[in-house]
């Protein structure tokens, strides 16, 4: 998968931007607030339609401007691709793929696939759950393009039942009758969400442990998830998942915690209270590990997770890395660029070219960026 060029019209800080790229490493070169980051955001909402840097759409949208445009020309399996997405609010996000309209998100995003790697993802184990929920649903957004729609379908089916339960809020002796029906529908939409996290992170955690033993031989690198409805899941012992076991488990703990979710007016179970632990060596790693240590399991995982990407859509995705060689010390600077090999499209930001040896520099493509403008 390459990206061949980009377009921006009033996106972010850029008002009018073209960029073409004829090399598999490309470097963008700027200092701070100058953009930088904006368009590796750009290059990730068209592939998955989604930003981890903003609440809503609108926020894309350059300052006094009604609307934004992306579009990027991609090469996919050997076929080129023109991939276009207008925001507009209020109305519906419009999508092109080579001119032609598509109405469903899930459609448009098997288009580009991209594994972003920023420096807040350094924070991911000292983050809340919220940060690793986030991180956990963009990158199975990757490799299926529809789960997205289907956390949507979740999150609007809890938002209904959050309003039911503040309407009834203590009233223990209410008529449940409207409460049973949201607790089916997110047992059987919300089952199927926590089927595909627990389906991608046993994956992940595999390729994650081998990549961690590279770097750290000594340190053995486990992964939880902690569920509301399961309770911690150990993927080392775990077997298979079946999506009708959890929506059955998840229907029998709604009703356990009916009265506890009446009085405190609002959801208690489901992936959206969901979170997903670390350990090295059996010790948890967001209390006990140190910078080092976390900072290793992190590039661990988003390597496996560039890995697994490439196995389940049979094309390597493009790499973003935001600014986050400056924050690696020279092994993990080294692993890191040495893992990604010449077959990945890699897109990186820095302040500066220091942080790459003459050797790596040789065959990168380098653009400048100052104030949302490419400079000479």
């Amino acid at each position: 998968m390459f990206i061949k060029s980009i377009e921006l019209k009033n996106y972010r800080n850029y008002k009018d931007l073209k960029l073409e790229f004829s090399k598999e490493k490309i470097l963008l070169i700027g200092k701070n607030a100058q953009g930088k980051t904006n368009l590796l955001e750009a290059m990730y909402y068209l592939s998955c339609l989604n930003s981890a840097r903003a609440k809503n759409d609108s926020e894309l949208i350059m300052w006094d401007e009604p609307a934004a445009k992306l579009k990027a020309l991609v090469l996919k399996d050997d076929f080129e691709k023109e991939l276009e997405v207008l925001i507009n609010p209020p109305k519906r996000k419009e999508l092109k793929v080579n001119g032609i309209k598509k109405s469903k998100s899930a459609e448009f995003c098997t288009n580009l696939s991209v594994v972003s790697f920023s420096v807040n993802d350094l924070l991911l184990l000292r983050g809340v759950p919220d940060d690793r929920r986030s991180w956990l649903d963009m990158a199975i957004s990757q490799i299926y393009p529809a789960y997205p729609d289907r956390l949507s379908k979740y999150n609007k089916i809890r938002t209904q039942k959050n309003n039911h339960l503040k309407d009834i809020k203590g009233n223990i002796n209410a008529d449940n009758s409207l409460l049973e029906v949201f607790n089916t529908q997110m047992a059987v939409s919300g089952s199927n969400i926590i089927f595909l996290r627990l389906k991608f992170l046993k994956e992940l955690q595999k390729i994650a442990m081998e990549k961690h033993m590279q770097i750290a031989s000594s340190e053995i690198l486990t992964t939880f998830y902690n569920s509301t409805v399961l309770g911690d899941v150990d993927f080392s012992l775990q077997s298979d998942f079946i999506v009708e076991d959890i929506a059955q488990k998840f229907a029998e703990k709604l009703k356990e915690r009916q009265l506890e979710e009446i009085i405190r007016a609002q959801a208690l179970v489901g992936p959206h209270r969901d979170d997903v632990s670390f350990f090295i060596n059996d010790i948890e790693a967001k209390k006990f590990a140190s910078q080092g240590q976390q900072r290793t399991i992190v590039l661990s995982l988003k390597l496996a997770e560039l890995e697994l990407v490439k196995e389940k859509i049979g094309d390597t995705p493009v790499l973003l890395l935001d600014d986050v060689l400056a924050e690696l010390d020279d092994i993990r600077q080294n692993y890191l660029l040495n893992a990604i090999g010449n077959t990945t499209q890699t897109i990186i930001t820095s302040v500066d070219t220091l942080h790459f040896d003459e050797e790596y520099l040789k065959d990168v493509e380098i653009f400048k960026i100052s104030g949302g403008e490419i400079v000479a």
